[in-house]
């Protein structure tokens, strides 16, 4: 009992003076190159190349319906990790979907399909991981990046084809779903995040053009680094060949590439670049701020649950199925929560890095699942509260595979690029 009670103490002033004080620099500097993207006009970019697909898998859905335009813009934002502007859109497509439900209070084929597509952690820059591996000491960061992408679209492709095929089974059919008690109030949460809505609103407007010579920049630069990964595989170790040769080429020319590509991708867009990235910075530090009572909560419950024996117990005893699998038992809790809460998911994360290493593969493992799933349950119980809708028909069963579908590719990739 001692050191479960040292344990304690010790995870609450780690919480706020590793943790907390060292995720501050590397989300001010991530949320600092985002904003440098959101001003550059990026997120409407997205959106038109994002709106053919849209249009053949919502068939049910007119091109020209405010409903399309929300969703394309909510799967945008969630593409950049935009969560502040993701979440108003989000309410705002399933409010115009409603209008085109013939059975309000069931969830429509269209409202399904959008939802699972959503729970399946739609997302190419995972940058609060980055962040946070960073904070840490990790020797490559960024490293998360392509098996993240790579587990994002298997659970995309899993949400969209599950969805599709459930949605004409005739179990669940629109006319066979019970609707239970009349829910008179929107999910808690709805409120808040319609009123975002103006931002983010004015976030998709931003079309933002760049000059003839400032794109030429941006096109010459884009070939000098395609040169120099091609050079850099031709003159690689004899050892490094294939795909080993190129990951280390994806760990070195990521990171400096990115910033590099943001900075030029917003002075070809005229963005006043240095003033964006301070605005940015500037919201990475009161993040990294409000997120200390949840690290604080959720780490100090580990560390007790850990010191106690009972995080061994509960490994030891799921150990022969996971083993059998490939995952480890050290990672499970990781998986268990991150369906259910977003901020818990990423303490937990924190949690496992601090005590295995950022980069171990324990480590690795868990800043992929966080990468590329998403809090499944909330983001149900937030959208379909926002607009009534009680029968949820077969959108669970679709969420859930993806949330699978999401852990046991991370699995796959984080073997093969760690």
């Amino acid at each position: 009992m001692p050191a479960t009670n040292q344990a304690a103490l010790d995870a609450a002033k780690n919480a706020v003076m590793v943790v907390a004080f060292g995720l501050i620099g590397p989300m001010a500097l991530w949320l600092g190159f985002m904003r440098v993207l959101r001003d550059a006009g990026f997120m409407a970019s997205i959106a038109r190349a994002l709106s053919p697909v849209m249009r053949r898998l919502f068939p049910d859905v007119p091109p020209e319906h405010p409903a399309m335009g929300a969703m394309v813009l909510n799967l945008a934002a969630n593409v950049l990790g935009l969560g502040n502007a993701a979440t108003p859109f989000g309410l705002k497509a399933m409010r115009e979907l409603e209008t085109l439900n013939a059975r309000p209070g069931v969830a429509s084929n269209a409202m399904a399909l959008f939802l699972a597509i959503n729970t399946s952690g739609v997302a190419v820059l995972p940058l609060g991981v980055i962040a946070i591996r960073a904070s840490l000491g990790s020797g490559n960061a960024a490293g998360i990046v392509v098996p993240t992408v790579l587990a994002t679209a298997c659970s995309t492709l899993v949400a969209v084809g599950v969805t599709k095929l459930l949605q004409g089974r005739a179990v669940f059919a629109v006319e066979r779903a019970a609707l239970g008690a009349p829910e008179n109030a929107a999910a808690p949460s709805a409120a808040a995040a319609i009123r975002g809505m103006a931002e983010a609103e004015e976030l998709a407007g931003v079309r933002a053009r760049g000059e003839p010579l400032r794109k030429l920049v941006f096109a010459g630069f884009l070939s000098l680094l395609a040169f120099a990964l091609v050079r850099q595989l031709a003159s690689g170790a004899p050892d490094s060949s294939g795909l080993e040769g190129v990951k280390q080429a994806l760990d070195t020319w990521l990171l400096p590439a990115l910033m590099a590509a943001i900075v030029l991708f917003g002075f070809t867009r005229r963005v006043k670049v240095y003033d964006s990235f301070i605005a940015g910075a500037r919201e990475g530090f009161e993040i990294a701020i409000m997120i200390i009572p949840f690290l604080v909560a959720i780490l100090v419950g580990v560390a007790m649950f850990r010191h106690s024996g009972a995080l061994g117990a509960l490994t030891q005893a799921v150990s022969p199925v996971t083993s059998l699998l490939g995952f480890p038992a050290e990672a499970l809790p990781m998986a268990l929560i991150r369906p259910l809460s977003g901020s818990g998911a990423m303490a937990v994360m924190t949690e496992t890095m601090t005590t295995h290493g950022p980069d171990s593969f324990v480590g690795y493992l868990v800043s992929v699942i966080n990468g590329s799933t998403e809090t499944t349950f909330y983001v149900l119980a937030l959208y379909f509260g926002s607009v009534g809708v009680r029968a949820a028909r077969h959108t669970v069963f679709a969420c859930l595979a993806a949330d699978l579908t999401g852990i046991a590719a991370a699995l796959v990739f984080a073997k093969i690029f760690f």
